[in-house]
């Protein structure tokens, strides 16, 4: 039987097997972005976020 894993999953076991810790800061930074992206284009949170920058 196969071994089905999420991407989460698969990522964290990469991190723990690799050691590869100094790559969690930049996934969770490239993930933020790509929220304030999504958010950022069409809903009422638009506001907020343009007088962040």
């Amino acid at each position: 039987m196969a071994n089905n894993k999420s991407l989460l999953g698969e990522m964290w076991s990469f991190l723990k097997v690799r050691k590869a810790w100094w790559l969690l800061p930049i996934i969770i930074m490239l993930l933020i972005v790509g929220i304030i992206i999504i958010f950022g284009q069409s809903s009422a949170l638009s506001p907020i976020i343009y007088a962040l920058f």
